[in-house]
């Protein structure tokens, strides 16, 4: 087993929010079981729930055994923690189908199913809940824990104070009752004594080292990582579009790398613990040097680098940093071809963009109607001959005078034209 600490590696990256006392020396005693639960209401992860998947990545490192919960029973109810009405539920097939894409996405943090004694596994709670009756489980679950302890919990009080648009169905009341049952299950099924989570989960997972200590007689432990926050207030993990998923087709890697490149300075020295594998020592060279030049953005670079690899690949990473320079670096006619349509889409989202039959660039298009009376980027025939005269316009990335004339060869994709105008101007003519 390695011998590397695991509660204080989570503490030096600012991964431990709180820990049930003796944790830490139940996990050097030997080999142990943890896991961490997630909702299988999407079929992909987003980077929200990164940080419970990089704990369950050290605990791997660590030489434990990861579990990755996906909550198919509790999926079809809904975690009344940090929410303030009820999610929408789920039928099996979409749930089975989720389940299998969360696992593929995984698979690059983790290592399943190989033949080391701590090779991570998946499980659902929905196999072991499906079964139980609603007698069974008030009779059985229902009676070791009492209203007055599920009532003392944070995310019930929330919910029920006057504050509250909205008051709690029993069916989410019983939550907790639930995700304590996973643990005990685990815990008597797995030999798995350690739940983790968000700091948001404590209560539902000493729900379940409560119910382990009643009715196993036994001893469960919990972790939790603090919520993660940005410096000026916005929610983490989301944009304008949404979520940051993992699943390329919903969030590409060139929007995810740019994600992460765009954080603040001190947005990037915290993240760049939580979501990479580099050691210590890596981590504060990178922030020396960063701080030495701040405005060389090494640490934002290194950051994006590092979690674009990890979660899509070296390939992808390439091509968001050869897009990224597309938009605000030096790059050629040919740079700008070997973009593929979507990444493409993506750099120049907001662009002005203008419509022009395509038998018009067959026939050649002149600069001053690709300016302004074809498209009316700018607002006279007369600003574009001036810009030309100015040797301010190029055409993909290569300046050109007033005599140049687009024709099909000049198309990206076989659709798309850039025009800049100096260096802030971009338009897009796209050819149908």
């Amino acid at each position: 087993m390695n011998n590397k600490n695991f509660v204080e590696e989570l503490t030096w990256r600012g991964m431990l929010h709180d820990v049930m006392p003796g944790t830490e020396e139940h996990l050097k005693e030997g080999m142990r079981g943890a896991y961490v639960g997630i909702d299988p209401t999407a079929d992909s992860l987003h980077i929200g729930h990164l940080v419970s998947v990089m704990m369950l990545r050290h605990f791997q490192l660590c030489g434990h055994k990861p579990y990755a919960l996906i909550g198919g029973a509790t999926g079809m109810i809904g975690d009344p923690s940090g929410k303030s009405a009820e999610r929408n539920l789920l039928d099996e097939k979409t749930l089975r189908h989720n389940q299998q894409s969360i696992k593929n996405q995984l698979s690059k943090f983790l290592e399943f199913g190989k033949e080391e004694d701590n090779a991570a596994v998946m499980v659902n709670n929905y196999d072991w809940m499906k079964n139980f009756s609603f007698l069974e489980f008030i009779r059985d679950v229902g009676k070791h824990i009492t209203v007055n302890y599920m009532m003392a919990k944070d995310s019930v009080k929330k919910r029920l104070s006057s504050d509250a648009a909205e008051g709690m169905s029993f069916t989410e009341f019983t939550y907790q009752l639930v995700q304590g049952y996973d643990f005990l299950h685990l815990f008597r099924e797995k030999d798995c004594t350690l739940q983790m989570g968000g700091s948001d989960q404590w209560g539902n997972i000493t729900t379940g080292t409560e119910m382990i200590r009643r009715v196993a007689n036994g001893k469960g432990y919990a972790l939790t990582c603090p919520l993660i926050t940005k410096a000026d207030g916005t929610k983490f993990g989301k944009t304008e579009g949404g979520n940051v998923w993992l699943d390329p087709n919903r969030t590409s890697p060139y929007k995810f790398y740019q994600y992460w490149l765009n954080t603040s300075d001190v947005d990037a020295e915290k993240y760049i613990k939580i979501f990479t594998l580099l050691s210590k020592d890596e981590i504060e060279k990178i922030v020396e040097e960063h701080k030495a030049a701040p405005h060389l953005r090494v640490l934002q670079k290194t950051l994006a680098e590092e979690i674009t690899v990890m979660v899509h690949s070296q390939e992808d990473y390439e091509n968001a940093v050869k897009a990224s320079e597309v938009l605000f670096g030096k790059s050629t006619a040919d740079d700008l071809k070997s973009l593929n349509e979507a990444t493409f889409l993506d750099v120049f989202e907001g662009v002005p963009q203008a419509e022009i039959p395509k038998a018009e660039i067959e026939d050649g298009l002149d600069m001053i109607a690709a300016l302004s009376a074809k498209t009316n980027f700018l607002n006279s025939n007369g600003e574009a001959r001036r810009a030309l005269k100015e040797n301010s316009v190029s055409v993909n990335k290569e300046k050109v005078k007033e005599d140049y004339t687009i024709i099909p060869s000049d198309l990206i994709n076989d659709k798309y034209v850039i025009i800049n105008k100096g260096k802030k101007n971009t338009y897009i003519i796209r050819a149908v």
